[in-house]
């Protein structure tokens, strides 16, 4: 005759410790261990983890795009200053209208326009400078200068 009684002890894993008794022979303890994730475990986990790299990669992409747009603007602005830098250091006063004119500026060509017009002072101009990447693109960086008339 067999007798046996079941007991679940709790821990880090569920153990199931059955005791039998064999009447005619001894009296015996058999274990079973319960090991592992269920499915549902296993899929929670997996979300989890799946939302978690997809944040992860979606930063790493972002942070791209932004290094990339603050190296070109500080670019840009380089250029847009040496222009500027040019006009003043050459002394002449800068006739009214439009300049265009390309600069390389790390390895790169970089498209300006300049407008000159007059201030409400007539000894004073202002000097807006656009800076594009492209030829016919928007402009990057816009700057604006003042040259005196020096004599």
């Amino acid at each position: 005759m067999l007798g046996m009684t079941t007991k679940k002890f709790s821990g880090t894993e569920e153990i199931y410790i059955t005791f039998f008794i064999n009447m005619s022979t001894n009296i015996g303890i058999m274990f079973k261990y319960k090991q592992g994730f269920t499915l549902l475990e296993v899929l929670v986990a997996l979300a989890i983890l799946a939302i978690a790299l997809a944040a992860a990669i979606k930063v790493s992409a972002e942070n791209a795009e932004n290094a990339g747009y603050l190296r070109d603007k500080t670019l840009a602005h380089w250029v847009a200053m040496n222009v500027l830098t040019e006009i003043q250091v050459r002394g002449k006063w800068p006739a009214l209208g439009q300049k265009r004119g390309s600069a390389v500026m790390a390895n790169r060509e970089w498209y300006w326009t300049m407008k000159v017009s007059e201030t409400v002072d007539d000894e004073l101009r202002r000097l807006d400078v656009q800076v594009r990447g492209r030829e016919n693109g928007g402009a990057v960086v816009s700057l604006v200068g003042f040259v005196a008339l020096t004599e």
